[in-house]
């Protein structure tokens, strides 16, 4: 009986003893799960591979309404059908010719008209081509159409071609030598340039969406090294710009998704529906004809970063379909690195060029892992970068980079680039007053 009891007693303490520890083993294993789920929920893992562009055109993108829609094709992508014999590194340094000539343009604070947008003078290292975007767009002017590729650009307001002004004849286009009020001159920050005559014509978007006598730059001295660009289309907020011509139909709005990959297609879309999900900043005026907005806050691993909100007010900022990296206040650009190096401590680190210079050589590695990064703006809405728009490669895998870059001081305007915009729906309502973001909006 003694042993008997003696059982019941060890047997009983065990009991107690699992239901003790059990609760625990529960616990622990939750936490394990929380603590994968925020790892999943604030990190990007990827097959390495994956950073790299493919040589074949993927076409499979949506287009949200046909009738008014232009498929968006990177200018250096198989999709294009054209030879690129440019390093990443002549890239980036375009794109500082574009933002130098922008800042410069913005710091004067002065209108330049509508018949010199960019009058900034900055030496151009010969073969750089001109700096106004790397997406283009077909579409058709004259009667019978004839079709034009063209860069989009949010930044500018001209819409210019590369003609020899054979689209009317001068009797029609009521244009001369002598009169000046018909002329135009567009100088950009890599001294490309066109010069020539304001023509008007029939303007194709589809078969559907025809404006007549729409306001035209013909070009007939053209500088610079175009590409497969015929010139470019003006979507700037500017009283000769497209949305504001064509304004009586699409009451100054749009929107564009840029495609993850330079292999892949995106769209350019005048008016139709607006995505539910889409966020809205308010558009600040103080940019002239550029498309202003508020930053407000960055955040990296899903952790908000510790910036002074003034120090994003003190320079202001603008969303710019023809800048590629987006450009921050140094303050907020060294706050932005420091939290992303920290958190990338497993791969070695390489050298950098002159823009960017937090890089990492992942070509020993199959997967890769790096924290999310999200930008806030004014209204309470956060634009969660997509994960090929954080990484930039210089150097294939040798060199891949944190695709942010910091401005000479922090009184120098930023800049939000089109490579942190990609997949999403980026809506410009200028009726309104807002600019929108839709994530998976390409897809």
């Amino acid at each position: 009986m003694a042993n008997l009891i003696s059982s019941i007693k060890f047997t009983g303490f065990i009991y107690v003893f699992l239901l003790f520890l059990c609760p625990l083993c529960s616990l622990k294993k939750g936490y394990a799960v929380e603590a994968n789920e925020h790892i999943k929920k604030y990190v990007h893992t990827l097959e390495v591979n994956s950073l790299l562009a493919s040589d074949s055109c993927d076409q499979s993108s949506k287009v949200i309404d046909k009738a008014s829609s232009l498929q968006v094709l990177h200018k250096y992508g198989p999709c294009m059908q054209v030879l690129n014999d440019r390093s990443h590194v002549e890239f980036l340094l375009q794109d500082q010719l574009r933002v130098d000539s922008i800042q410069a343009r913005l710091s004067k604070n002065s209108g330049h008209g509508i018949f010199e947008e960019m009058v900034t003078k900055l030496p151009a290292p010969s073969g750089i081509a001109i700096g106004t975007g790397n997406y283009v767009v077909t579409v058709g002017l004259g009667t019978p159409k004839e079709d034009f590729t063209l860069v989009f650009d949010t930044g500018s307001g001209i819409t210019w071609t590369q003609s020899s002004c054979n689209l009317l004849p001068t009797s029609e286009r009521g244009c001369s030598a002598s009169n000046s009020t018909c002329l135009y001159q567009v100088i950009y920050g890599d001294q490309s340039s066109s010069k020539g005559f304001f023509a008007t014509e029939t303007l194709t978007i589809s078969s559907s969406d025809v404006f007549s006598n729409f306001l035209f730059g013909c070009g007939q001295s053209n500088n610079g090294l175009f590409g497969k660009a015929a010139g470019l289309l003006g979507l700037s907020s500017s009283s000769v710009s497209l949305p504001s011509q064509t304004a009586e139909k699409y009451q100054k709005q749009f929107s564009y998704c840029l495609p993850s990959s330079p292999s892949s297609t995106g769209y350019l879309n005048f008016g139709g529906k607006v995505s539910q999900t889409a966020g809205f900043t308010p558009i600040s005026p103080a940019f002239s004809s550029f498309y202003g907005i508020d930053i407000v806050g960055i955040s990296v691993g899903g952790s908000q970063l510790p910036i002074d909100p003034s120090i994003f007010t003190k320079s202001g900022a603008i969303i710019d379909s023809g800048t590629v990296i987006t450009r921050l206040p140094p303050t907020a650009y060294k706050a932005l690195k420091e939290a992303f190096d920290e958190k990338m401590s497993n791969y070695p680190k390489t050298n950098g060029d002159e823009l960017l210079d937090t890089c990492y050589d992942f070509s020993n590695y199959t997967t890769v892992s790096f924290p999310k990064v999200s930008v806030s703006f004014k209204g309470g809405v956060e634009v969660d970068i997509n994960a090929s728009g954080i990484l930039y490669l210089v150097n294939g895998l040798k060199m891949v980079c944190l695709a942010f870059a910091a401005n000479k001081d922090d009184s120098k305007i930023g800049i939000f680039g089109n490579h942190q915009q990609k997949t999403y729906e980026v809506v410009y309502d200028g009726a309104k007053g807002m600019v929108g973001f839709a994530a998976g909006g390409c897809s």
